[in-house]
């Protein structure tokens, strides 16, 4: 039998948080945590080890302190393979082309949520 898929998520609203974790465990994955801003999203990936875990992260954009590119730039620059998908709402251009220079592997927008099975399915196995 094979390990879980684990997700670890970063939104500030806790009705997200909840709806994203419902998504994602239905689907087979193991959400081994859910943090409330950028501060207790990076204290988190700094508790698991070895990198890359989780296997995906999923970072709201817009939240209290910096923002899930922000998260996502100094995730990646301590862990180059870590997989992040960006959630956000609304999801314009010009956070695609940020999160696409930073190396963020997918941005999902909030109204896709149902989406985001598929997404980390992909991401964890490539």
């Amino acid at each position: 039998m094979s390990a879980a898929i684990t997700v670890l998520m970063a939104d500030d609203d806790p009705d997200w948080r909840s709806l994203v974790s419902v998504v994602l465990e239905r689907a087979g994955f193991q959400v081994i945590g859910e943090t409330i801003d950028s501060d207790h999203a990076l204290a988190a990936v700094a508790r698991v080890v070895p990198s890359p875990v989780p296997n995906v992260m999923v970072l709201d954009n817009r939240m209290p302190g910096m923002s899930g590119l922000d998260v996502a730039k100094r995730l990646l620059a301590d862990a180059p393979g870590q997989r992040i998908i960006l959630l956000s709402a609304p999801l314009n251009a010009e956070a695609r082309q940020r999160a696409r220079q930073i190396g963020i592997s997918v941005c999902v927008s909030k109204a896709d949520v149902q989406s985001l099975p598929a997404v980390v399915n992909v991401l964890a196995s490539s």
